[in-house]
């Protein structure tokens, strides 16, 4: 083939292409882990956030190369999940953004859109490294458009891009010490290069369909929780995808605040903006067909959703999750964390976090999840802990796109940091800028350490790691490795010098037993006579105890 353009329809078929290369080989990506635990999900990320933009564009089949790059941005901004699909998230809105109001590019204009995916995702970032996505992207980029001719077809610019893509992964373990240590190359440039192949494989006209992409679980229906006698008590949650239509209006001068006004009017939690003629909005309403009705009067629906929320409460409720309801009146300050484990929801909730959502290691939560967060919080300002650092950047994006509230990202890593800035949390000062210094203080006096078990044998930081092993490490430094939970958890204890302490929190996975519990108790107890000893059920998934000393 000999393809000089390509149009919106082409680009959708190409993205759809390398959605489907990544999620076949998402594990793949996945155990390209740096540390030998399970929580590699940099496959998993980037194929939640591809496949948002994917969605996006299922029911749209317009030919504008614009407007098809610029739905596809807005899905995967909005389904971004972890540090590598945001950034992947910001590639592709910076390629939007390259292509903005054309029909058709060449393959110069394609070559100078790849470019501006380059600077969007890089700015991004507060501190770009390099060895990651971001240089392979680069590399690849600088490589494919330097070769551009008068002659170059679309598919020669493809195979020199996937050329140096595949050469600068290479290279990525010369960049990062991190990853010459693991023996592996950087995940995240590695799930792009699938997304490249799958992307050239559609551009060629090859099948992959039979690529074997993920299907979300369908959860069955709890009929016993909405029977003939029921009362609608939480309404329906409606989202939908609506594209403003000329016919039926000037889109240019739709009233989006009218619109809020009007949601806000029929329902509660309301979210809604606006990305070029499409209008994202989500609101929990009683009267979801008035709502379908009015809004119909603007344009036509993309996508919808309706959900009986009266299923999702009982769901919940069985689970023992917490999902607030905005029930209060509007307040100066309000509080979003992130953590995964009911027992650490739980421990939020009482620390008085407005909203806890679902998620951390190995479930990161998307920017549209955390942006369903800040619309349940009624308060003028929100300080949003992600307690993660692969959530951060979700976070910041997440902030980004909400106009409803001051969103303030305090930048807690790990659980220990967000649970002692919640606890301490003073706003009487009503000074922002005082009140986040005073958080960040808070944080550098927190150690968390973390006991977790190995997945395969490694040597780092001069510890040597067999598999099944548990780990004791603080961020990305191993400090102690034994065979048993328990007997890991004293010797980091020691190592971080927990004595110097005066309060230790264990917070103890869902693989810990009541006895095991029991012991570490007992035995921290007789170590650190003078330091008060907290016990927590948190029940999270992957680490089994994650240790805070304050």
């Amino acid at each position: 083939m000999n393809t000089r353009t390509i149009d919106g329809a082409m680009f959708a078929h190409m993205l759809k292409g390398g959605a489907a290369t990544l999620n076949a080989n998402r594990q793949v990506v996945n155990d390209l882990n740096v540390f030998p635990i399970p929580d590699g999900d940099t496959g998993d990320n980037m194929s939640m956030t591809i496949d948002s933009g994917v969605a996006a564009l299922s029911n749209d089949t317009r030919d504008s190369l614009s407007e098809a790059a610029s739905l596809a941005a807005k899905g995967m901004l909005l389904g971004a999940r972890g540090n590598s699909g945001v950034i992947l998230s910001r590639i592709f809105s910076g390629i939007s953004r390259g292509l903005e109001g054309v029909e058709t590019a060449d393959v110069t204009l394609l070559g100078k859109a790849l470019e501006s995916g380059v600077n969007e995702a890089y700015s991004a970032v507060s501190n770009p490294v390099e060895g990651t996505i971001l240089t392979v992207y680069k590399d690849a980029v600088k490589y494919a458009g330097s070769r551009i001719s008068g002659d170059t077809s679309i598919e020669v610019f493809f195979d020199d891009f996937l050329r140096e893509l595949r050469r600068s992964l290479d290279r990525t373990p010369k960049l990062l010490d991190v990853l010459k240590k693991a023996g592996v190359v950087d995940s995240g440039g590695a799930g792009f290069i699938y997304i490249a192949e799958g992307m050239k494989m559609a551009l060629n006209g090859e099948d992959f369909s039979s690529e074997p992409v993920p299907q979300v679980p369908v959860k069955a229906v709890d009929f016993s929780a909405f029977d003939e006698n029921s009362v609608l008590e939480y309404g329906y949650c409606t989202e939908f995808l609506l594209r403003l239509q000329n016919r039926k209006g000037n889109p240019d001068s739709f009233d989006l605040e009218g619109f809020k006004r009007y949601l806000n009017d029929v329902g509660d939690s309301v979210v809604a903006f606006r990305e070029g003629s499409i209008v994202k909005a989500h609101v929990h309403t009683k009267r979801p067909g008035d709502v379908l009705n009015h809004c119909q009067k603007y344009g036509e629906f993309l996508t919808t959703k309706i959900e009986n929320m009266s299923l999702q409460h009982h769901e919940l409720h069985t689970e023992d999750r917490f999902t607030p309801r905005m029930t209060k009146p509007r307040k100066p300050y309000g509080i979003v964390s992130v953590a995964a484990g009911s027992g650490i929801r739980e421990m939020f909730t009482s620390l008085g976090c407005d909203v806890v959502v679902d998620g951390g290691q190995c479930m990161n939560p998307s920017a549209e999840d955390l942006i369903s967060a800040f619309s349940q919080v009624n308060a003028d300002r929100i300080f949003v802990y992600p307690n993660n650092s692969n959530i951060i950047l979700t976070a910041r994006q997440a902030a980004s796109l909400y106009e409803d509230a001051e969103i303030y990202i305090i930048p807690s890593k790990t659980i220990g940091e967000g649970y002692a800035a919640v606890s301490m949390l003073d706003t009487e000062c009503d000074d922002v800028e005082q009140i986040i210094s005073e958080q960040k203080e808070i944080i550098a006096g927190v150690v968390t350490g973390i006991v977790s078990q190995a997945v395969r044998d490694t040597e780092q930081d001069g510890v040597s790691v067999h598999k099944d092993d548990y780990i004791g490490f603080v961020g990305d430094s191993i400090l102690n490795s034994a065979s048993g939970k328990n007997t890991a958890l004293l010797e980091l204890s020691r190592k971080l010098n927990a004595a110097d302490y005066d309060i230790i929190l264990v917070v103890c996975g869902e693989n810990v037993t009541p006895d095991e519990s029991d012991e570490v108790y007992r035995q921290f107890t007789e170590a650190y006579k003078p330091t008060e000893i907290i016990m927590i059920d948190g029940r999270q998934p992957v680490y089994d105890y994650i240790l805070i000393l304050e």
